[in-house]
């Protein structure tokens, strides 16, 4: 089985916290079993700092292609102008396969149409791919049916939405699964999330609208994938694991799940 991992972050200035740097998350991949991962930056950043983390994550993909899949990282809380030059930059300079919005720690409703749909505008213009952080951390900014909003403009659009309503002691899960279920092109990261909301999603969605994520580092990659592992045994067909674990996320960004 090909594990790709939906959720890594590394920082070019790993010195505190959880951080970490590309050569740390090699080594949880290995140990893990994780063959890749989507990597983008990991916040938090300096304001001026942006464009050093995405450009660090646009070099770790190039020294390390067989592993990293690089994905970029869009503000529009330091400017809107700045936020869809610096996604067209990802995009088209850097080769990434997608641009993430994260309106929990930016401060921004992700379907504000002053500050986010001009830069979800340019991802869709470009052909990139979606990723939002989709948390109850953020419940008012980052709410299920905000990504419903931004699909149903965009519905050939493949969105991303990560964490599934998790990321806190609090739980959207339901509305995430509700606001997917008739929009195709949403397609789940399980990461920051309970066991039984990912079953469900699994249950209702189908196995093929479900993502293995571990957020790496702010949970233990091979404790996760250990956790899904067994979540699903029994449960779906060994071939539906496989595409959990790996061939879902492949499929979306267009690469290869073994090479």
């Amino acid at each position: 089985m090909t594990i790709i991992d939906a959720d890594c972050h590394i920082s070019p200035t790993p010195e505190s916290g959880n951080s970490i740097g590309r050569e740390e998350l090699l080594a949880r991949m290995d140990r893990a079993g994780v063959a890749k991962a989507l990597v983008w930056l990991q916040p938090p950043y300096r304001r001026d700092g942006i464009e050093a983390s995405n450009r660090y994550v646009y070099e770790s993909a190039s020294l390390h292609p067989d592993r990293f899949l690089g994905f970029g990282w869009a503000d529009p809380s330091l400017g809107v102008e700045h936020a869809v030059r610096e996604a067209r930059r990802c995009l088209s300079d850097y080769g990434f396969r997608g641009v993430k919005l994260n309106g929990a720690q930016n401060g921004f409703p992700i379907d504000d149409p002053e500050r986010a749909l001009p830069v979800i505008d340019a991802i869709a213009e470009a052909g990139g791919v979606l990723a939002f952080h989709i948390g109850a951390d953020s419940y008012n900014n980052t709410h299920p049916w905000r990504l419903a909003k931004v699909s149903d403009r965009h519905p050939r659009l493949p969105i991303l939405a990560v964490h599934m309503g998790g990321a806190s002691f609090d739980d959207m899960s339901d509305l995430v699964i509700e606001a997917a279920a008739s929009r195709p092109s949403i397609t789940l990261i399980g990461s920051a999330v309970r066991s039984i909301p990912i079953l469900k999603a699994v249950r209702k969605l189908g196995p093929d609208r479900v993502c293995f994520g571990s957020d790496t580092p702010f949970e233990l990659m091979h404790v996760e994938v250990a956790k899904y592992l067994t979540l699903l045994e029994g449960e779906i067909p060994p071939e539906d694991i496989e595409r959990v674990m790996g061939g879902n996320l492949a499929r979306i960004l267009g690469v290869k799940a073994g090479a």
